[in-house]
């Protein structure tokens, strides 16, 4: 991923942003723009940016609510009732692949939320394609030609996602390592396809089927009936429901990847839920990403 592409990327995020914030955000050199990774507005605090190394506020960028309306009207299209679904569940995915986030009074229901309200603060997540960034790992996954179920870890915010993205597009496409394979993506928070209006707004290959917006739990056994997928993959493994569908995947024979917030195999296995995951031998790899040049390496699990 160039800095020219980078600040490309962060530039079109600015899009969704109105008028008045938009210049400031605009006037950055191109290797600020390059390191961005989120915007952030807060009703009553300036607009910030997210960068690996900590958050750069804006000066003269005072947020007021009404900026937070026009920033939703403009992701989705002018027209939130196309996306209250996804709202409900504290985001929307806007045209180019930008995940909303969105925080405000909750609107709860029986065993459910049913929306938000006095939204008061929003997160532009910028994310961009690093064509290549699995190739030194893939070697290291493959058994005999063909992949083996995989953990990939880091720390929040350490490029888990960005991996697992570009993995699936290797997979399904075919790197000359592996041959083609059929890959089900479960996008439960728009993060990994970015799927607007039916068509995935980030590559993440030709032999790729995705379900987006369904919970873990619930879109595996989906897939598994429908189809007939070689590969699954899913973002952040952390409920014990999500756990149960990734054994149940596992005993049809299906190949998985899946995301864990963890800094190491060893803090993964003091943890009870994911503990277990590790002693039934699902998995046969795991991904360690570390550092701030996220750098990555491949350890085999018992």
């Amino acid at each position: 991923m160039t800095e020219e592409y980078a600040a490309a990327r962060y530039e079109d995020a600015c899009r969704l942003l109105p008028v008045r914030l938009r210049g400031a955000a605009l006037a950055l050199c191109r290797r600020e723009k390059a390191e961005a990774e989120e915007l952030r507005l807060r009703v009553g605090r300036a607009l910030a940016l997210t960068t690996r190394s900590g958050p750069q506020v804006l000066p003269e960028t005072r947020v007021v609510r009404g900026d937070l309306e026009q920033v939703l009207d403009r992701a989705t299209d002018y027209s939130r009732y196309a996306a209250a679904e996804t709202i409900r569940r504290g985001y929307v995915t806007a045209p180019g692949g930008f995940r909303v986030g969105i925080c405000g009074t909750a609107l709860p229901g029986e065993g459910d939320n049913l929306g938000i309200k006095d939204i008061s603060s929003l997160s532009i997540r910028i994310p961009r394609l690093c064509e290549g960034a699995a190739l030194p790992v893939l070697p290291g996954l493959l058994e005999e030609g063909r992949p083996v179920s995989t953990l990939l870890l880091s720390p929040p915010g350490g490029g888990k996602t960005t991996l697992l993205r570009d993995l699936v597009r290797l997979l399904s496409r075919g790197d000359g390592l592996a041959e083609p394979v059929r890959v089900a993506l479960v996008d439960e928070r728009g993060e990994l396809a970015a799927v607007c209006q039916g068509r995935p707004q980030l590559e993440v290959g030709p032999h790729t089927d995705i379900m987006d917006g369904c919970p873990k739990a619930l879109a595996v056994p989906m897939l598994l009936r429908a189809m007939s997928p070689q590969v699954i993959a899913l973002d952040e493994l952390a409920l014990p429901e999500d756990v149960e569908a990734v054994r149940a995947a596992a005993g049809c024979g299906v190949v998985l990847l899946a995301t864990v917030h963890a800094a190491s195999v060893a803090e993964l296995s003091a943890r009870p839920l994911l503990r277990g995951v590790l002693e039934s031998g699902v998995f046969r790899r795991a991904v360690v990403i570390a550092g701030e040049d996220r750098r990555c390496r491949v350890e085999a699990l018992p």
